[in-house]
C-alpha cells in the first residue's frame, strides 16, 4: 500500500447514501467508491459531537482516555495521532480543509495544512458571523426556521477545499513520493440550506421522517427535545430542512466525485487506499429529533467506506468505531503502531478474515456552560455488543435494544425480566473503568482552566492560524 486519500465529512447520516439503501440519495461518487470497496455497515462515532469524535479518531482513544469531551476542549499536543505514525513511516501527510482542533496545535501531526477551519482556534474570541443564518449551524430551533433554498458559507468553503485538494493531488503526483492526504469537508452539516434546484427536487420526492417519537423517550431524550424547542416542528419546515440536507449530501458527493476523478486521471487510484467517513450522523426529524447528541443510530452511526484493489468489494457487518479506523490505516500503510490506544485494527479482518470482537463504545459528556447543552451537564455512554445496544444516562434507568428485532430502537427491553441478565452484564461492562461522577468532577475542574483561557483570549485576541476567511455575506436564504 503506497498512499492514502482520506475524505472526512461532517454530520453525514450513515443511511443517507444510495449504497446504504437510500432510494432518494443522489450519491453516485460514494456509490462507486462502495462498489469498488468495502462499506462498513456498522461503524460508530466515539462521541456524537464534532471535536471529541474527531480527536478520538486522530488518537484512537475514547474521549475519557484522551480527555476531550466537548467542542471547547483542547487535546494535549503530546498525545500522538495516526498522522505522527504515518509521518514516522515516511509518508508526506497533508490536510486540506476541516479538522476542528481547538487550541494552538492546528496540525496534530500533519506536515502541512491548507484552507483550514472557518472557526477561530481559541474559545473566548469573537466567533464567525453567519449573517442571515446565524445560529442555524447549532442545535437551535432557528436551524428549522431559516432553512431551505439558499447558500451557506460552509458550502462555499467546501468548494474552496475541493479546488485546493485537486491542486494538492497534482503536486503530490508530480513528486512521486508516498503521501497521506486528508480532505476535510464541512458538508452536510447544518445550516440546512442548499441550492434551489436540490431543494425543489427533494421536496417532491422525500418521504417524512420514518421513526416517530418513542414511548420510551422519557428522561433526557424527552428533556432534550423540549429544551431545544423542537417538540412541534411545522411540517413544511421539516420538509424544507430535510430537502436541503439531502441536497447538501448530493453537493458533497459531487465534490468527492471530482477528487476521485482527479486521482484516477493522475494514475494514482491503484496505489491509493481511499477512505470515506464522517464524524457523526444527524437525526433529520426521526424521533422528533434533529442534529446529533444521542446514541440512536441516526446520530451515532457513521458512513465508512474503504476502497483499494487488495480489498474484496462488499459489505462488512462487523461493529467498528472511528477509534478503530486509525489503527487500521496505520496497519494498512505499514506505519508503527500508536502506543496506549483503545482502538483495534480491522485490516486483518478485511484482508485475511481474522476474527473480530463486535464491541464498541460511544460517549457524550458535557458541563453546563456551552449554550448548546441547554444548561445541563450530562455523563452518558453507549455500548454496542453484537446485535445488542445499551444506552446509559447517568442518574436515569438505562435503555436496552435488540437491533436484530428492533433496528429502529423503538422498544426498550431494559425493564423486561427476560433480559435482566444481559442488561446487568452489559451495564457492568459499560461502567468498568468508566466512572461518571469522576468524569463530572474532572470536567468541572477543567472548566476553571478553560474559563481562564477564554478570558485571556477575550483580552489578548490571539491570532488564529489555518483560518479560512468566512464572510457573513456568503450566507443567503432564498424565499420559496
Amino acid at each position: 500500500m503506497k498512499n492514502l486519500l482520506f475524505l472526512f465529512s461532517d454530520q453525514h447520516a450513515a443511511h443517507a447514501m444510495g449504497c446504504a439503501g437510500d432510494p432518494h440519495a443522489i450519491t453516485p461518487a460514494l456509490d462507486r467508491l462502495a462498489s469498488n470497496g468495502v462499506r462498513m455497515a456498522n461503524a460508530y462515532c466515539p462521541s456524537p459531537i464534532c471535536t471529541p469524535s474527531r480527536m478520538s479518531m486522530l488518537t484512537a482513544c475514547h474521549p475519557s482516555t484522551q480527555n476531550c469531551w466537548t467542542n471547547d476542549d483542547i487535546l494535549a499536543s503530546d498525545r500522538p495521532t495516526w498522522l505522527h505514525a504515518l509521518g514516522a513511516a515516511g509518508l508526506e501527510t497533508g490536510l486540506v480543509g476541516r479538522m476542528h482542533s481547538v487550541g494552538p496545535d492546528q496540525l496534530r501531526g500533519y506536515m502541512w495544512r491548507e484552507v483550514g477551519d472557518h472557526s477561530p482556534n481559541y474559545p473566548g474570541v469573537v466567533w464567525h458571523d453567519m449573517g442571515v443564518l446565524n445560529d442555524t449551524n447549532n442545535p437551535d430551533p432557528k436551524s428549522l426556521i431559516a432553512c431551505g433554498a439558499g447558500q451557506s458559507a460552509y458550502e462555499v468553503k467546501d468548494h474552496d477545499v475541493t479546488t485546493a485538494a485537486l491542486a494538492a493531488l497534482d503536486r503530490l503526483a508530480a513528486k512521486g513520493e508516498r503521501f497521506a492526504l486528508t480532505v476535510g469537508f464541512m458538508l452536510p452539516h447544518a445550516p440546512y440550506v442548499a441550492a434551489r434546484e436540490w431543494v425543489d427536487h427533494f421536496m417532491n420526492v422525500l418521504p417524512p421522517p420514518a421513526i416517530p417519537p418513542g414511548a420510551n423517550d422519557a428522561g433526557w431524550i424527552a428533556w432534550w427535545r423540549a429544551n431545544r424547542g423542537i417538540t412541534d416542528v411545522p411540517d413544511r419546515q421539516s420538509r424544507l430542512a430535510r430537502a436541503a440536507y439531502w441536497g447538501l449530501v448530493a453537493t458533497l458527493d459531487q465534490m468527492i466525485g471530482r477528487i476521485l476523478d482527479r486521482l484516477d486521471t493522475l494514475g494514482l487510484t491503484d496505489d491509493t487506499l481511499i477512505v470515506y467517513a464522517s464524524d457523526h450522523g444527524d437525526h433529520l426529524g426521526d424521533r422528533g429529533l434533529w442534529w446529533k447528541h444521542t446514541f440512536f443510530d441516526e446520530s451515532a452511526k457513521v458512513p465508512l467506506i474503504l476502497s483499494h484493489p487488495s480489498l474484496v468489494p462488499g459489505i462488512c457487518d462487523r461493529v467498528v468505531s472511528l477509534i478503530d479506523l486509525s489503527p487500521t490505516l496505520i496497519d494498512a500503510l505499514g506505519a508503527p503502531p500508536l502506543p496506549g490506544v483503545d482502538g483495534r485494527s480491522f485490516w486483518p479482518t478485511l484482508t485475511e478474515g481474522a476474527t473480530w470482537d463486535d464491541t464498541v463504545f460511544s460517549e457524550y459528556c458535557t458541563d453546563a456552560v456551552p449554550a448548546w447543552t441547554g444548561g445541563r451537564a450530562v455523563q452518558q455512554r453507549m455500548l454496542r455488543q453484537g446485535d445488542w445496544k445499551l444506552h446509559y444516562y447517568h442518574g436515569e434507568p438505562p435503555k436496552l435494544y435488540d437491533l436484530s428485532a428492533d433496528p429502529y430502537e423503538m422498544y426498550d427491553l431494559a425493564a423486561d425480566p427476560a433480559h435482566a441478565d444481559r442488561r446487568d452484564t452489559m451495564l457492568a461492562h459499560l461502567l468498568d473503568g468508566w466512572h461518571p461522577e469522576a468524569i463530572k468532577a474532572h470536567m468541572q475542574h477543567r472548566r476553571t482552566h478553560k474559563d481562564m483561557l477564554a478570558a485571556w483570549a477575550r483580552v489578548t485576541e490571539p491570532s488564529s492560524t489555518h483560518l479560512w476567511p468566512l464572510d457573513s455575506a456568503m450566507n443567503r436564504l432564498d424565499v420559496l
